[in-house]
């Protein structure tokens, strides 16, 4: 197979080490990081994580997915599904299915983490040159920046509510609103960012200690709450006695193709750059297991606390819309005890910032440091990141709770999907799980391909995005945009394996 700098790719076995050190359980780190530290694609946030650093263990993981997936969008996840015709159960057998499937390539692209201490944007060096992994990179840190500005606006209305429980007066004495928000809400969205911004600047050992302490606090007020909606309407409510609108299996089909595309695309991104987390993992073991736990168990629990609640929402405030009961932040400005009101909305601005660094903050960060080595570090990454996610105006793609699943999350699940699709046959099928780890740092190595690009990758990217969203323009393939992220998947790597495999040949046969 072609290697653009002049010679063949190497095979697995014949990859010079440059001072790699093996370790019996399979990661690699370098033996002197001064081989790469020269080099324009470096810096010290992406330089590969020592095996003694590597510190994450089983709970790291599962903490660092409980508490994610605790979040408002997941909490509301079900409202869409229900919205459009499917009862309860269906509601969650279609998100449980979703993160299991998305497991798959999660941990597909997990494994170079751990085993190379390696982020997300360098591994991507491998597949698509040491700048061509800026393609996967940037399109990975726009949605990023999309959904920290949804989180953060979700965050600052958990904030605003707060205050308004905690400070008789405050929805008033700031004066009317602002572009349609009250200027307390603007407040706290500002308080919200900042306090994102803040933690991301004290690095990823806070980030551990803030994942491992929301989690099980998150857990634990969810479970209060479901005590309480249980209680106050003495049972589930009607909801869960709902049998839905289908009352055939071809009727059903048509909903769940997308719902299910939008489950995966709730996670596509961390399907990416899950490398980010997983280079910090102690073994492979550890934070596989952390992550086949916690995902999808977590993503179905709390979906299931969402129906529940809302059910019983609505038997306790008839009058209210159901629209209003499905967010959370809604429902518990209903209650009337200014002391529960502050303390939920502590614990919803506690869950939404654990969720919003670890999944909408991390990988952007890094990604725009591997846009430029030298001049952006993971701070300023993050950075560029909170400016991004005021610009696209998240207040907006917040109005409509239906919107951001069957627009937002199916449009972009077929892009990320292509890359993905890209990633794992490069890594598990061309190089064998195989990576020169100093030259994945090194303008002139095995990675450079034609002037830093992997034009072959690049290709099938775009042959993947095509297919995915084609159906959005010629309504005759319609199907295919619901099948997005499978699409995107298929066809960027059988395209990628094809056009490495003849690059190849053609190179040999020289």
């Amino acid at each position: 197979m072609e290697n653009e700098t002049g010679g063949n790719l190497e095979s697995p076995s014949q990859l010079p080490s440059r001072g790699e050190i093996q370790h019996p359980d399979g990661r690699v780190e370098l033996k002197d990081l001064s081989v790469i530290e020269q080099s324009p694609l470096y810096n010290h946030d992406l330089a590969p994580v020592a095996v003694a650093a590597r510190n994450w263990s089983t709970y790291n993981y599962a903490a660092l997915w409980v508490s994610m997936s605790a979040c408002i969008p997941t909490y509301m996840l079900s409202s869409s599904l229900i919205a459009n015709g499917m009862n309860w159960w269906q509601a969650i057998l279609t998100i449980l299915l979703g993160n299991i499937i998305v497991l798959a390539p999660i941990l597909l692209n997990s494994h170079p983490g751990t085993k190379y201490g390696i982020p997300f944007p360098v591994f991507a060096r491998a597949a698509y040159g040491t700048l061509g992994s800026n393609l996967p990179a940037i399109m990975r840190a726009i949605v990023a920046c999309g959904w920290f500005g949804i989180q953060t606006w979700i965050g600052g209305q958990a904030l605003h509510l707060f205050f308004v429980a905690a400070l008789p007066g405050w929805e008033t004495m700031l004066g009317g609103k602002i572009g349609g928000y009250l200027p307390g809400e603007w407040i706290g969205f500002a308080l919200f960012w900042s306090l994102n911004i803040l933690i991301i600047y004290r690095g990823m050992d806070l980030l551990k200690k803030v994942e491992g302490l929301a989690a099980p606090f998150v857990l634990v007020m969810c479970i209060v709450l479901v005590v309480w909606a249980v209680s106050s309407a003495q049972g589930f409510g009607k909801m869960l006695g709902d049998g839905g609108k289908f009352p055939t299996l071809s009727a059903f089909l048509p909903v769940f193709i997308p719902s299910l595309t939008a489950m995966i695309g709730f996670w596509a991104t961390l399907s990416l750059n899950m490398p980010d987390f997983t280079r910090f993992g102690k073994s492979q073991r550890e934070q596989t297991l952390g992550q086949v736990v916690a995902l999808p168990t977590a993503m179905t629990m709390f979906a299931s606390m969402g129906i529940i609640i809302t059910s019983c929402a609505l038997v306790i405030y008839p009058n209210a819309s159901a629209n209003e009961l499905w967010d959370p932040v809604k429902l518990i400005a209903h209650f009337t005890n200014p002391f529960v009101v502050a303390i939920a909305m502590f614990t919803v601005a506690v869950a939404t910032l654990a969720v919003n660094i670890a999944a909408n903050v991390v990988s952007p960060a890094n990604d725009f440091a591997n846009a430029f080595p030298r001049w952006i570090t993971f701070r300023t990454g993050g950075l560029i990141t909170g400016v991004l996610g005021i610009l696209m105006q998240p207040w907006k793609l917040v109005s409509d709770p239906s919107g951001y699943v069957y627009s937002w999350l199916l449009g972009y699940s077929g892009g990320l999907g292509s890359i993905a699709g890209v990633l794992i046959a490069d890594y598990w099928i061309v190089r064998k799980q195989k990576l020169n780890l100093a030259d994945l740092y090194l303008a002139e190595g095995s990675y450079t391909y034609k002037n830093g690009w992997n034009y072959s990758a690049v290709i099938a990217t775009l042959v993947g995005c095509f297919f995915a969203w084609i159906g959005i323009v010629f309504q005759p393939l319609k199907p295919l945009y619901d099948y997005g992220w499978f699409v995107g998947f298929a066809m960027a790597s059988v395209s990628y394996l094809a056009l490495m495999k003849s690059a190849g040949a053609a190179k040999n046969s020289q």
